[in-house]
Order: C-alpha cells, then sequence, then structure tokens
C-alpha cells in the first residue's frame, strides 16, 4: 500500500511539474507577442511570423508555440483564419496580468461548478445579445460560426473559434464588467480544455447547436438566446466530461505500456 502511494504521489507531482512547464512555456509566448505589440513590432492587422521562424526565435517547440498562440486566439489579441494564417486581432485587448491572476483560483474550480456558473452567466449575455448586439457582433459570430464548420475536423483549431464565438456574445451584450468575467473565464476554459479537445468526437454537433445560437440572436429572439445557450451548455458539459475521461484512460494506458504491464 505504501509502496502504491508513493507511486501515486510521485505520477502527481510529475503531472504537476509538467502542467506548470506548459504553462511557463505559454505565458513566454503570451509575454513575447504582448512585447512585440507594444513597442510596434506588430500591429492590428499584421500576420504574425512562419511557425518554424517564430519557434525558433523563442527556443521552444512548435508545439509550444501552438498551445500559446492559441491561448492568445482564445483571449481575442490574435485572429486565426483557417487554411490564411494567424493575425493581429484590430484593436487587440490589453495584455494585462489582472485577469490572468485569476486563473489560479478558477482552475481550482471543479467542472460542474464552471458549467454552473457559465450557465447563469452566459444565458443571459445570450438574450442580451440578442437584445442589444449589432450588425459587427452579428457578422462575427457567423464568421467563427463557419469556422467552425471549416475545422470540426483539426479539434484545436475548432477550441478556438469556440472561444471566440462565446466572447463575441459577451461583447455583444453590451455591458463591460459581465464580458470582463466572461473573459476570465473564456481563458481558464480554454487552458483546460485544449488538454482534452482531441478527444472530443460531437464537434459538428456542437457547431450546430452554435449556429442555432447565433441565429437565435441574429434574430433578436431573446428568449431563444437564452433558451437555447442553456441547452448548449448542458450538452457541453456532458461531452466534456466525455472527453476527460477518455483522456484520462488513454494516459493510463500509455503509462501501463511504458512500464511493460
Amino acid at each position: 500500500m505504501r509502496l502504491r502511494f508513493h507511486e501515486w504521489r510521485s505520477t502527481r507531482m510529475a503531472n504537476h511539474t509538467n502542467s506548470n512547464h506548459e504553462t511557463h512555456l505559454t505565458m513566454q509566448v503570451v509575454n513575447h507577442v504582448r512585447s512585440m505589440i507594444e513597442n510596434g513590432t506588430l500591429r492590428a492587422g499584421d500576420k504574425i511570423p512562419p511557425e518554424r521562424e517564430f519557434a525558433k526565435e523563442l527556443k521552444i517547440s512548435r508545439a509550444s508555440l501552438r498551445a500559446g498562440i492559441g491561448h492568445l486566439a482564445a483571449m481575442g489579441v490574435l485572429n486565426v483564419r483557417h487554411g490564411v494564417g494567424t493575425f493581429v486581432a484590430d484593436g487587440p485587448p490589453a495584455l494585462g496580468t489582472a485577469s490572468l491572476a485569476l486563473l489560479g483560483a478558477l482552475h481550482g474550480f471543479k467542472p460542474w461548478q464552471m458549467f454552473e456558473a457559465r450557465v447563469i452567466l452566459e444565458s443571459h449575455l445570450a438574450a442580451m445579445a440578442a437584445e442589444r448586439g449589432k450588425e459587427e457582433h452579428f457578422t462575427a459570430l457567423a464568421e467563427e460560426v463557419t469556422e467552425m464548420y471549416a475545422t470540426f475536423h483539426e479539434p484545436q483549431e475548432y477550441l478556438i473559434h469556440d472561444m471566440r464565438f462565446h466572447r463575441t456574445i459577451a461583447e455583444a451584450s453590451g455591458n463591460p464588467i459581465l464580458a470582463l468575467l466572461m473573459e476570465t473565464i473564456t481563458v481558464a476554459l480554454y487552458d483546460e480544455r485544449r488538454k482534452t479537445v482531441e478527444h472530443a468526437r460531437d464537434l459538428k454537433e456542437a457547431a450546430e447547436v452554435h449556429r442555432e445560437i447565433y441565429r437565435a440572436i441574429r434574430s433578436r429572439n431573446v428568449n431563444e438566446a437564452r433558451s437555447v445557450m442553456e441547452k448548449h451548455l448542458k450538452l457541453a458539459e456532458t461531452a466534456q466530461e466525455s472527453e476527460r475521461k477518455r483522456a484520462a484512460s488513454k494516459k493510463k494506458s500509455a503509462r501501463k505500456d511504458s512500464n511493460g504491464e
């Protein structure tokens, strides 16, 4: 029993170390892009350097670079255009540390608690977006839905557009305080889900639900927007729990293989 506990603790510590290392590399990319924007090397609309060149400059792997770029895209700083490239968003939000400092607390929450909070917040944001949204928001939502359909075979790219869709709804609500809360949640969600989204099996169906949400908001149907968003989040909770289980099962199998069991 003592040996098993020791093995469990060692595995947990190793996973924690790996997680911290991944976070460090992600923030290295974030901080580098921030400095490039602040010193004028990158401006709104600019295309970021080629992946190979950028990774070499930062002395990190291309996989780590992609994780950092995905983080920035989820935050709305970068705009990933499928098959075209990655660009600095027009008027990117400030890359401050205030929202990032809250992530430590968010990561400690249980998944069901996060979804409970999301249902309360996002169902109202969807209703507010239907009531207050502007044409520019509707256009942005339509573009993100289109990108979801184009990338549901590429889960990591799909995830970026999923996150941006929800951010746009928050912006369309017209309430900057609620939008800021959603911004913090969105970044936390991205950081967690990118580890499991490869195990998703229903991204096409999820894209269709996002299209339903868009249509309800676009037609300014407040009650429908609220209702469809609630339905989407409840389905997403079940789907993402399955993703986590499949990811955990795959890790367990990989450990057994590496130990020759």
